[in-house]
């Protein structure tokens, strides 16, 4: 159903949801918040903390004051109730002033800091006693990423308006008995609960639920593509490549044990007749790409062909000039071929011809290697780097341009044993856990704000040295300070300015996720070539190119990342023979987050990073820090759902036990939804 149809949406705002990704109405009803606003009942002064959001009632000791500071105008007010007294200060409002006379009574609710000593809730809301008890008091207010020309009361309304258009009924696809054994709220009842708890055992029960349907089907299609792997004899048999030995020993560089003993496990799987489907985890840094490479090689010798395909068009032409380039040093007579979105019409007819008629036997690219225009001679192997950026559809496309061709995935994200065992199945796991020779630790720090200033000189001086640095933000644009808890995030577009303001003369560049693919690329390319000194971004760096001259990464709100992402942020860095630095800016006054980033402030090792995230997680990180940058769900987590997850794997189990094809009439509400899930390439 189209927006258009709902009250309140018409054209113009239609297509500003669709910078959202909400295309439709069932978009919105699954277009979850990021966390929200608890509106308590009013504590007595006495019990506020600094740090912390608080709600409070009380009498306005005196008529407010309006101050201008360095262009700021301040409005100063004073409440009381029988417990003390508090400061409240706005900035930038000056009208409020008007409202708020002595002996007027209000409730206020806003973040409350420490300075000089005293309490100051900081631009609070203001609501009248009655009102608020009427309309807020002991509610969940639901807070959603925006975007320019959507606040998140229209996304309320919509949404609301969502829920009451759309047969929800009709999204149930687990009997009742699967529901009561799972222990699971009807799936209608969890869409309107994750938008509209009425209290936080409601809200938790609801995100259960949908943690739920989003391991199932991503177990369940992965099961569906390995007992098709497991199914079949591989028609790319290998043997024995003694070329490969004088290649490893010309390298510039000596592989490492995990590096070695991971190639020689491939080796194993491409020549034991079966189709190889393998999984190599390494740590950011470790070296993953070169045993990629070296599992293309051996194929490709063996008179077959390998694509290795990139998430990203600038990491797909790093990792092609990588290859020539080591091929090139030892006169190695492989054809490297690179297919992108952005090649000319002629360039891809000419890659196309050559893959056709197999005179190219390495093919590295983007989505586009599995468009219908591109035909393979003879596709003996895939090799998916970062696999959960593909889709279910994305990759069997790619693996039926073959016939069952062997599967090699790359993944620099560290995932405890525990959990790896459950979501890779009968996945083959080799682990490279140890860097390559050379790379110095990367040097950490903690900090609140106010060394802001001090890491901009630090920065300054380390692009003084031909260096340069990556600053993180979790936000794209500034949000409405209406919409709470949003407005006190940094965000790329403002932090891009106050960067260039802060270090003149230098070249400072932004990026995010809603720019365009070749935007985007063309950026990444410039930093790469060092025509950028300062890269503000997102977390779409995440996953980038190899810049070996990077040396700093600075990550503000750093407490509103997961462990696992913040590592993988901090991996950007410390790639080349200078020293590295990763610049963490903890903006929370609370314990446990001080607690979560110490870990990464004291160690770089993935592994025990992810283990110890595993061990902090619990229900009250469930919102508001995106938790995992490892695998893309929509609102599950696999460390604070870990017990959703082995769940899940039950019920996969249970239901494939008794009915492999899903052939069964009880099964056929699961197979559309598992058909559904795959046509429209979701994450596995």
């Amino acid at each position: 159903m189209e927006l258009t149809s709902l009250k309140g949406i018409g054209e113009k705002t239609a297509g500003a949801f669709k910078r959202l990704g909400i295309s439709c109405v069932s978009d919105l009803c699954t277009y979850y918040p990021r966390e929200y606003e608890a509106y308590s009942v009013p504590m007595p002064l006495y019990e506020l903390r600094p740090g912390s959001i608080g709600v409070v009632e009380g009498t306005l000791s005196k008529d407010a004051t309006l101050n201008r500071f360095n262009g700021l105008t301040i409005v100063n007010a004073y409440l009381s109730d029988m417990t003390g007294r508090l400061q409240l200060s706005w900035y930038n409002i000056p009208y409020i002033k008007s409202n708020l006379k002595a002996g007027s009574r209000y409730v206020f609710r806003g973040r409350v800091y420490e300075k000089n000593g005293r309490l100051i809730m900081s631009q609070p809301k203001m609501y009248s006693p009655e009102d608020y008890r009427e309309r807020f008091e002991g509610r969940l207010i639901p807070v959603y990423p925006l975007t320019k020309g959507v606040n998140n009361n229209l996304l309320i309304k919509a949404v609301g308006e969502a829920l009451k258009t759309e047969d929800l009924a009709s999204y149930e696809y687990l009997g009742d008995n699967m529901l009561e054994k799972a222990d699971l709220m009807p799936e209608n009842e969890a869409l309107i609960r994750i938008h509209f708890p009425r209290s936080n055992k409601e809200l938790m029960n609801a995100r259960r639920r949908i943690a739920f349907d989003e391991f199932f089907m991503f177990l369940l299609a992965g099961a569906r593509l390995r007992e098709r792997v497991k199914a079949t004899r591989s028609n790319y048999k290998c043997r024995p490549e003694f070329r490969m030995i004088n290649f490893i020993a010309g390298l510039p560089f000596e592989l490492t044990k995990g590096q070695s003993d991971a190639y020689k496990a491939i080796v194993h799987d491409l020549n034991s007749g079966n189709v190889m489907n393998r999984l190599i985890e390494g740590d950011v840094g470790s070296g993953k790409t070169i045993v990629a490479v070296l599992a293309l090689m051996y194929m490709a010798f063996n008179g077959y062909q390998g694509a290795l395909m990139a998430p990203t068009e600038v990491l797909a032409r790093q990792h092609a000039e990588t290859i020539m380039k080591l091929f090139n040093a030892q006169g190695i007579n492989l054809t490297v071929a690179l297919i992108t979105g952005s090649m000319t019409a002629k360039e891809k007819e000419t890659a196309y011809e050559h893959i056709k008629n197999g005179d190219a036997q390495i093919i590295i690219g983007t989505h586009a290697l599995f468009q219908d225009k591109v035909e393979y001679k003879s596709l003996g192997l895939i090799v998916t780097d970062e696999q959960h950026r593909f889709g279910v559809a994305q990759r069997e496309a790619l693996s039926q341009k073959g016939e069952m061709p062997h599967t090699l995935i790359m993944s620099a994200t560290p995932i405890p044993r525990t959990l790896a065992i459950i979501l890779y199945g009968d996945i083959d796991v080799s682990v490279i856990d140890v860097l390559p020779e050379g790379r110095m630790p990367i040097k950490n720090c903690v900090v609140n704000a106010d060394y802001r200033e001090r890491a901009y000189k630090f920065i300054n001086d380390e692009i003084e040295k031909g260096h340069q640095a990556y600053v993180v933000c979790p936000a794209i644009e500034a949000e409405d300070e209406e919409e709470g808890a949003g407005g006190n995030l940094e965000n790329v577009l403002d932090y891009a300015k106050k960067l260039s303001t802060a270090l003149k003369g230098r070249r400072v560049a932004y990026l995010h996720g809603q720019m365009k693919g070749a935007e985007k690329d063309d950026i990444m390319m410039r930093f790469k070539e060092g025509e950028i000194d300062v890269l503000v971004s997102t977390t779409v760096i995440e996953v980038g190119v190899d810049v070996p001259n990077a040396t700093v990464m600075m990550i503000e709100n750093a407490e509103r990342f997961g462990l696992a992402q913040l590592h993988q942020l901090r991996g950007r860095v410390g790639r080349g023979k200078a020293q590295s630095y990763c610049i963490m800016i903890n903006t929370s006054d609370t314990e446990k987050a001080a607690e979560r980033l110490d870990i990464l402030n004291k160690s770089n090792d993935g592994f025990f990073i992810a283990e110890e995230d595993l061990r902090l997680r619990g229900p009250g990180d469930l919102f508001g820090v995106r938790q995992s940058g490892e695998m893309v769900f929509n609102l599950a987590d696999i460390y604070s759902d870990k017990e959703v997850l082995e769940k899940a794997k039950e019920t996969v189990a249970a239901v494939l036990g008794e009915d492999p094809g899903l052939t069964m009439d009880i099964h056929s509400r699961i197979r559309l939804r598992l058909d559904n899930y795959m046509d429209n390439g979701y994450t596995v």
